[in-house]
C-alpha cells in the first residue's frame, strides 16, 4: 500500500509540474497586460480547453495532496495509518468539489 502511494504521489507531481508552470505564466501575462477579472473572464467562460486543463490539474491535487497529508498525520500525530488515510480521504473530496467548483464557475457557459 505504502509503495504504491509514493508511486501515485510522485506521478501526479510529473502530470502537476507542466501545469503548475502553465498556470504561473497565464497568471503573469494576465498581470503583466493589466486584464480586469471580467476580462479573465470572458476569455475562460465556454472555453472547453481551459475548463478540461484546470479540471486535470484539480482532480492530480485532489489526488497528490492527500497522500501527504496522510504522511504528516501519521508521522505528527497519534492516528493510525487508517485513521490518517480517513482524514486525508476527506480532505482530498473536499479539495475536489471546491476545485471543481471553482473551474465550472470560471470555465462554464452557464456562468
Amino acid at each position: 500500500m505504502e509503495q504504491r502511494l509514493f508511486a501515485l504521489q510522485r506521478l501526479t507531481a510529473m502530470i502537476m509540474a507542466p501545469f503548475v508552470l502553465v498556470h504561473l505564466g497565464v497568471i503573469l501575462y494576465a498581470v503583466r497586460g493589466g486584464l480586469t477579472a471580467a476580462e479573465i473572464l470572458s476569455r475562460t467562460q465556454g472555453n472547453w480547453g481551459w475548463i478540461a486543463f484546470y479540471g486535470l490539474f484539480v482532480v492530480s491535487v485532489a489526488v497528490h495532496v492527500p497522500i501527504g497529508v496522510r504522511n504528516i498525520l501519521i508521522e505528527w500525530t497519534k492516528l493510525g495509518r487508517g485513521a490518517a488515510g480517513i482524514v486525508a480521504a476527506l480532505f482530498g473530496a473536499v479539495l475536489l468539489v471546491i476545485g471543481l467548483r471553482a473551474v465550472f464557475a470560471v470555465g462554464g457557459p452557464w456562468s
